[in-house]
């Protein structure tokens, strides 16, 4: 395993090419070269400091994502557009940040209407036009209109907590429109949202696979690990849904999709995994084998899941040709036991403060390994600031597509930082970050700007109580010299403040962060 590095190196501001567009504005050269796979791995709620080749002090054994980074190349600043699940799937398949759509905080549930535009490119869109086969296997969590019996569709949008009792008469029979399938994906298999949320039942490309005819709350089976903010999540289920079966029939779609494909036809799967989020529902083989209890054992079958896909590339002849990365939608969960995994001495966020849903760099600084043979160098490491709102303009610079300024409004090409170019400035000029309130913070070079006074997340203070007991209510810190986020300089540096806002302000009034 390379040596770890513990200080950050830091960027200052810099331009890259423009994003993406409407299928009518795709243009693609007629040099482009031989066009690799893509298999893009994420896990969800999985911290940096879980994954041991970027965590030298890790008690999680992970030698198939190590594998990735032996092979290929790790980022040390990768981060996700969010801390939550929603606005980061949302960021990685648009190359939009999500906070320009109705979801400005929180994250769609299983009922959701969709929240991806059908007419917007996806990466998925953008390959499909380029000849790739394309699937996504697992978790979406973006929205789909679920039609009644009635004739309609269900209205619930963005429901609260306290309003997602079921209610709606769902049609099991009938068509999901707007799914996955409306957005570029040539097949899905999976479930609505996350394992907590209901409807408890598979989808395969936009049907139901079967129909709910009875009710269960998968939280119950792990209520050590119940957030506070959840009194019941009991729901429509079919008879034969059980979570501990869902990560490995995730796999196994996944693999055998990958199985299906010849190597004349590119593809692009999208495999989007349920853990190590709760419910924590390691499957029987993984029960007990990390020291770290559960959590601990679903991030080894989370592991596992990575070495089976890597193993029918491998078998299938496909690993040459093929882009394999893995990351993280978000950091791990405050709520799953992490001071007693800490006092075990493993940090799920490593050396960075905050977990899912804050502010901080926990929330959102994520693994993100790749490789790519005869492209990638083995072993090696970037220090780039990357952000999963980069994969689709990514994707179509290996296309050799031309995209215009009408899509992918957040998204940078990161190819050279892939390949190790030599990069004269920065590839993004600015990374903006969302916590689960919705708070926005402004990472350019050494600076980070958080416009709260608060985490923004879970552990989170009213705005009110800041007031009241006299704190800031913006946060500045130098990640250069304090990468935990512990000395606040909001008073030292107002110019530094001022300027980082208004870059915020100019990218919410222009509708973009890359330039045209």
């Amino acid at each position: 395993m390379p040596p770890i590095k513990r200080r950050t190196f830091l960027k200052g501001t810099g331009a890259a090419a423009a994003a993406a567009t409407m299928p009518s504005m795709l243009s693609t050269s007629s040099n482009a070269q031989a066009r690799p796979n893509v298999v893009f791995i994420l896990a969800d709620d999985m911290g940096y400091g879980d994954v041991g080749y970027l965590n030298e002090n890790s008690k999680i054994s992970t030698p198939n994502i190590n594998r990735i980074g032996q092979e290929g190349r790790y980022f040390t600043d990768a981060h996700s557009p969010s801390a939550l699940c929603t606005p980061t799937r949302y960021g990685v398949l648009t190359g939009r940040y999500c906070w320009r759509t109705r979801i400005t905080r929180s994250v769609c549930w299983g009922y959701s209407k969709h929240l991806i535009e059908p007419e917007r490119i996806t990466v998925a869109s953008l390959l499909k036009r380029q000849g790739y086969s394309t699937a996504c296997i697992g978790k979406w969590h973006l929205g789909m209109d679920m039609q009644t019996r009635e004739g309609g569709v269900i209205q619930d949008s963005h429901a609260s907590v306290d309003t997602r009792a079921y209610k709606a008469d769902i049609d099991w029979n009938a068509r999901i429109l707007n799914g996955p399938t409306a957005v570029g994906f040539d097949h899905f298999y999976g479930i609505s949202a996350s394992l907590d949320m209901y409807p408890y039942i598979w989808i395969e490309d936009d049907r139901f696979v079967g129909e709910c005819t009875t009710t269960q709350d998968l939280l119950f089976i792990t209520r050590d690990y119940r957030p506070d903010r959840y009194s019941d999540n009991t729901g429509p289920a079919h008879e034969d849904f059980v979570a501990e079966e869902v990560m490995p029939i995730i796999t196994q779609k996944t693999v055998d999709w990958i199985e299906q494909q010849d190597k004349d036809t590119p593809f692009f799967m999208c495999m989007s995994l349920t853990a190590p989020h709760i419910p924590i529902v390691p499957s029987a083989p993984y029960r007990g084998r990390s020291d770290l209890g559960p959590y601990g054992d679903f991030c080894m079958e989370v592991d596992d899941s990575v070495g089976r896909v890597l193993d029918a590339l491998d078998e299938n002849g496909f690993s040459d040709n093929t882009l394999v990365i893995f990351t993280a939608d978000n950091g791990c969960a405050p709520y799953i036991g992490v001071e007693e995994m800490n006092e075990k001495g493993h940090f799920p966020s490593y050396v960075f403060r905050g977990y899912k849903s804050d502010i901080f760099e926990g929330g959102h600084r994520i693994p993100f390994l790749a490789r790519w043979p005869n492209r990638i160098e083995a072993g090696s490491s970037s220090d780039e600031t990357i952000c999963l709102t980069d994969l689709l303009k990514t994707c179509a610079a290996i296309n050799d597509v031309n995209l215009t300024s009408l899509a992918g409004e957040d998204s940078y090409n990161i190819l050279p930082a892939l390949v190790g170019d030599n990069l004269d400035s920065p590839i993004r000029e600015a990374t903006i970050a969302t916590a689960g309130n919705g708070a926005f913070s402004v990472r350019q070079g050494r600076w980070k700007l958080e416009l709260t006074g608060s985490t923004g997340g879970y552990g989170n203070i009213a705005e009110e109580e800041v007031i009241a007991q006299g704190l800031p209510s913006v946060q500045l810190y130098d990640l250069e010299n304090d990468i935990g986020e512990t000395n606040n300089l909001y008073a030292e540096y107002p110019d530094v403040i001022n300027r980082l806002t208004a870059l915020l302000e100019g990218y919410r009034a222009s509708g973009r962060s890359t330039p045209i």
